[in-house]
């Protein structure tokens, strides 16, 4: 990398945020560093500093990391984006896979010391993936039966409010649809997914990421 390069990171853990900025100043000892712990600051960094890379936490204390993409690319369409993560699961993995992303990192496999190498490799043109994202990317490309290949994206969609536990009714107020049409697309996802009932439909929302169910905060009574 030649001159000065300007690197936003957005994250909301204090130590890994230090541990992240560490790895950018050896990367590239005359980068501007920026921080932002959440998504509001970040769409504010982005037009106060207008960065070149974007280091991008998926899970934000007021947002998914993911749905800033659109308006991170409105004011930055040049950036390149670094994702990090402690959980990619199969449909946040989807979803990666449709947006212009640079780079996935898996927080729990790779070591802070590899992000030099990833900001290298990125700012060279070239794309990165954890191998236990490649993997799991491999997984579903290969399934047949995977959601991607048989649910429709408004029925990805249905199927992750379905997962909050929400009803026919809410979802139809939520989508802006008819409760009829709603029944109908949770009845049309059974069916494709070969589900027999909605608390299976719940867990099968869960287990593939549609739904994430929140961390338990530290001294929680369980």
């Amino acid at each position: 990398m030649t001159g000065p390069t300007k690197i936003l990171i957005v994250e909301d853990q204090t130590m890994f945020r230090e541990f992240l900025a560490m790895a950018c100043t050896h990367a590239a000892p005359s980068a501007m560093i920026r921080t932002a712990v959440n998504g509001k600051t970040a769409l504010a960094e982005c037009r106060n500093s207008q960065p070149d890379l974007i280091m991008l936490d998926l899970v934000l204390p007021d947002c998914d990391g993911l749905s800033l993409f659109k308006d991170i690319f409105a004011i930055v369409p040049d950036a390149k984006v670094i994702i990090l993560s402690s959980r990619i699961d199969e449909f946040t993995l989807s979803r990666v896979l449709k947006l212009p992303v640079h780079a996935v990192v898996d927080k729990n496999e790779q070591p802070v010391g590899i992000l030099g190498d990833v900001i290298k490799a990125v700012f060279a043109g070239r794309r990165f993936i954890s191998p236990s994202v490649e993997r799991l990317r491999l997984s579903l490309r290969a399934d047949p039966a995977a959601f991607d290949k048989i649910l429709s994206d408004r029925e990805q969609e249905m199927l992750r409010l379905i997962g909050e536990g929400l009803t026919n009714e809410e979802i139809a107020a939520r989508l802006a649809i008819s409760a009829n049409t709603a029944r109908n697309h949770r009845v049309s996802i059974m069916t494709k997914l070969r589900i027999h009932s909605t608390p299976q439909l719940v867990r099968y929302a869960i287990e593939k990421g549609f739904t994430r169910i929140p961390d338990r905060p530290l001294g929680s009574v369980p």
